[in-house]
């Protein structure tokens, strides 16, 4: 029998488990809830969400993320943590200063959207990182227990560095525009002037950015489940919030996406680029730093498999709420849909092959 049939049925069969993942994909709330709202803003409807109404529920959102990242963290063993905790923080820097050099230099693509999407392939989706869990689980695969400690490392690293490297891009470019017309000292021959300038910018963006409402509520999460016992109030108020908040957010989101989407007609095949292949760069540069702790702490295969799960994966929890907060300028067309839209889906479909790097560079 000819093997063109076989090679034909398999690649049939991988398209569709493609277009399944993504239909799946679309009818979670996350995504069903934001093209509904683009839906209803397509069809000119006068539904609106309050402005305070919606900073109240971006509150509460990133206050439980960073509840139960600090409640991990407690919980993990910290010496074992240690390194790994440090190869995820250096992941996620290391993919939004990727997204900083290809994305956000496309032509057409605004420094403010390349960052913003950049920052949420930085960050982590906690329901990749579960899928990945459930499949080592089937299949027997041991990893640490405290791997789910290890997302906020990955996720604050790369949404603050995302954060400041986009607003120091706007505040050098509304220096140069003003400076334009008269004598430019900023970066001259002499460095001095440039130097104490850039000093002084870099200072006044890390701390606007933690004194930000976003950041503030993810950061006070994080202290307060690390330091305190908010077990019984995480459990009783937030967590069964959760889910009905985010809701209204992606909702909100999606008219507001809708408003936006024009500008993204003339470079829409960059997003999609992006989102189809920076899951695979990451997840690889994940795999590569993970073989790096497994060297030095004899950090698992599993728990290798689980960090390149991470690196591949986008936020569609943290991040799209901390961005809308963050940087308001930036358009969610772009970076909820290319992360949601097209990251989520590549990322869960990259699985299998982390497991088998994993299994051929260590052994399960």
């Amino acid at each position: 029998m000819s093997p063109v049939p076989d090679e034909k049925g398999i690649v049939m069969d991988s398209l569709i488990e493609i277009a399944s993942t993504m239909l799946a994909q679309m009818q979670k709330p996350t995504l069903a809830f934001l093209l509904g709202g683009m839906m209803l803003a397509a069809l000119g409807s006068k539904l609106e969400v309050p402005d305070p109404v919606y900073k109240f529920i971006v509150m509460l959102l990133l206050l439980k993320v960073g509840l139960g990242a600090g409640i991990s963290v407690r919980e993990a063993d910290l010496i074992a943590l240690a390194v790994p905790a440090v190869c995820a923080a250096l992941v996620g820097i290391g993919i939004v200063l990727l997204g900083q050099g290809t994305l956000a230099r496309w032509r057409g693509v605004s420094q403010m959207d390349g960052m913003a999407t950049a920052g949420l392939f930085g960050a982590v989706s906690a329901s990749t990182l579960a899928a990945g869990m459930a499949m080592l689980d089937a299949d027997g695969i041991f990893y640490e227990g405290f791997i789910g400690a290890l997302y906020p490392f990955m996720d604050i690293a790369a949404l603050v560095t995302a954060i400041v490297l986009a607003r120091m891009s706007a505040a050098r470019k509304a220096a140069g525009s003003v400076q334009a017309g008269g004598t430019m000292t900023v970066g001259s021959g002499g460095g001095g002037q440039g130097a104490g300038f850039d000093g002084d910018l870099v200072r006044g963006i890390l701390v606007d950015t933690f004194r930000s409402a976003a950041i503030s509520a993810l950061l006070l999460g994080i202290a307060i489940g690390l330091l305190a016992r908010p077990e019984a109030v995480y459990a009783s108020f937030y967590e069964p919030l959760f889910r009905g908040l985010l809701s209204i957010l992606m909702l909100v989101m999606g008219m507001e996406a809708w408003s936006r989407l024009s500008e993204l007609r003339k470079v829409a095949h960059a997003y999609v680029l992006y989102g189809l292949t920076a899951p695979i760069v990451h997840g690889l540069l994940g795999f590569g730093l993970g073989m790096v702790a497994h060297h030095l702490t004899g950090f698992s295969a599993g728990g290798v498999v689980l960090l390149s799960i991470m690196a591949a994966s986008s936020s569609d929890i943290s991040g799209p709420p901390t961005m809308r907060g963050a940087l308001p300028e930036a358009n969610p067309s772009a970076y909820v849909g290319a992360s949601t839209g097209l990251g989520t889906p590549v990322a869960i479909l990259s699985i299998p092959l982390f497991m088998a790097l994993a299994d051929r560079f260590i052994g399960f």
